[in-house]
């Protein structure tokens, strides 16, 4: 596969990563239905060997179940994956989300340790911010992540969900390499916020999560019975009725252009952020569906298609928030 540059500092990475968050459940339950650990890993094993070795995961995930996970997959082989993890969400010394947002420089110092045994590693590749902590200074958060990159246990650091002014004030502490934020052609705020355009001018890499529009662009989803009945995307408002057949009806003209091209929907949403300079994570816990994934990276769009995208989707179209009202007030 292909690869890129993530920001200005030197993070070379394939253009499209993995995103391993559905591997594992949570406290609540699985959020994408269930999960298999021995697939999971086969999959991992599967995307390193198409040359997808970047690795995407949270302390969140599980909480810590996800960073033991791939721990065990990338046992004996820890040079060949570059990893992406995640700090932010308070967790507890019980191993117990306490749902509060923590960026103070204690907190930073205390999540890298627990990562780095959990990841079995004494690295991480990428080291992001997962929500902003609104009751601290970026600069204090930054500032401490910044040490771990002096100290040799974290390359390169990252935000997400941050605004353009938090991406500025963090990035005159030390230079940002990549923002995560949701974009895909269901969701493109951080477009029409600009912040996309503050990342450019700042040379930061962009990493979309949820590229397939949480699922909705693979189109397997017709109906809300298609998803489990403990799957979290119930309870969010674009899986809603008011927005939900209206989504479809978008998914049903993108499977259109897809099918003249001869490539499925999942992979023209890809290649379409692919195209932008984006590096895309999409999520998934099968051999299969990875595989079809990572093919979009040999598709070709030209800006004739890129123009019939942005007819069937143009910017600004309603097609829900990606999240319930709690996590909305957590975006910066």
């Amino acid at each position: 596969m292909k690869t890129t540059t993530l920001g200005r500092q030197g993070l070379n990475v394939p253009v499209i990563g993995l995103g391993c968050m559905g591997m594992t459940g949570f406290e609540e339950g699985n959020m994408y239905g269930p999960s298999d650990e021995q697939e999971a890993i086969a999959t991992i094993h599967r995307s390193q060997e198409l040359g997808g070795n970047f690795l995407d995961t949270a302390d969140l995930y599980g909480p810590l179940k996800n960073e033991q996970l791939i721990a065990k997959a990338i046992k004996g082989n820890r040079s060949q994956y570059i990893l992406a993890t995640k700090f932010g969400w308070e967790i507890n010394d019980a191993g117990k989300v306490t749902w509060a947002i923590n960026g103070k420089r204690e907190y930073v110092k205390k999540s890298v340790e627990r990562s780095l045994k959990n990841l079995n590693t004494d690295y991480i590749d990428l080291y992001y911010l997962h929500r902003l902590d609104k009751d601290t200074p970026i600069e204090e958060t930054v500032g401490a992540m910044s040490e771990l990159v002096k100290e040799g246990k974290v390359g390169y650091l990252g935000l997400s969900e941050v605004s353009s002014e938090t991406i500025i004030r963090a990035h005159n502490v030390y230079p940002i390499t990549a923002v995560q934020s949701e974009y895909s052609l269901f969701e493109r705020t951080v477009e029409e916020r600009g912040i996309l355009k503050t990342l450019q001018t700042l040379g930061i890499g962009f990493v979309p999560y949820s590229p397939l529009g949480r699922g909705f662009l693979t189109g397997q989803i017709r109906s809300i019975d298609d998803l489990p009945k403990d799957d979290f995307r119930r309870g969010i408002p674009r899986f809603q009725e008011a927005h939900f057949y209206k989504n479809i009806d978008l998914v049903k003209a993108i499977e259109s252009m897809a099918s003249e091209k001869g490539i499925t929907s999942s992979q023209l949403a890809l290649a379409w952020s692919v195209s932008k300079g984006f590096v895309p994570i999409p999520g998934t816990k099968r051999r299969k569906y990875l595989e079809q994934n990572i093919a979009a990276a040999a598709v070709q769009l030209s800006e004739a298609d890129l123009a019939t995208l942005e007819r069937i989707v143009p910017l600004g179209t309603d097609t829900g928030n990606p999240y319930d009202a709690f996590s909305m007030n957590l975006i910066d």
